[in-house]
């Protein structure tokens, strides 16, 4: 299947969505769990799809896939965090990347500003949700600030379909 650029050539679709994700794949990004408290309990998954978005006021934006189910509970107003995980933490990164109900199983976490906070983490950033905005097969999930905190230990980062770490020169 081809398409269409405005102004430009035909491009073949599955070509450009393989060099797409392998020049993705290229990047090196920070490692977190994306949680909620919801029906009185937590929920969280693996992201790697974040960033900083506004300092004032400060604001955050998660990239969610529209099928995720952490996505489904939230909605404009809800709670909830983005916990960055410390180097350490690539089996946490697995499970909650997984399908499954008891991520949380012994795993250390705290209720803090109204989301599920993992306790051994690299920062943590609490949100509320301004605005969900629907960007192909994923959704941006918009969040204001409560609240933040970081940690002097070695993120978890993942490049080349690979978990790894940052190195000071």
């Amino acid at each position: 299947m081809s398409m269409k650029h405005q102004d430009g050539p035909d491009v073949d679709a599955e070509v450009l969505q393989k060099s797409f994700r392998s020049a993705m794949g290229n990047v090196a990004t920070a490692v977190s769990v994306v949680t909620t408290f919801h029906d009185g309990g937590p929920h969280g998954t693996t992201v790697s799809a974040f960033s900083s978005l506004s300092m004032d006021p400060p604001m955050l934006l998660v990239s969610l896939d529209n099928t995720s189910n952490l996505l489904s509970k939230l909605a404009v107003g809800s709670r909830f965090g983005v916990n960055v995980l410390a180097a350490h933490h690539d089996q946490i990164a697995l499970r909650f990347a997984g399908k499954g109900e008891d991520k949380f199983l012994d795993i250390p976490w705290d209720l803090e500003d109204g989301a599920p906070a993992l306790r051994d983490r690299h920062a943590w950033v609490s949100l509320t949700v301004d605005s969900l905005v629907v960007a192909g097969d994923h959704t941006l999930v918009l969040g204001l600030v409560e609240a933040a905190d970081a940690r002097d230990v070695a993120p978890l980062t993942y490049w080349q379909r690979a978990f790894g770490t940052h190195q000071r020169f």
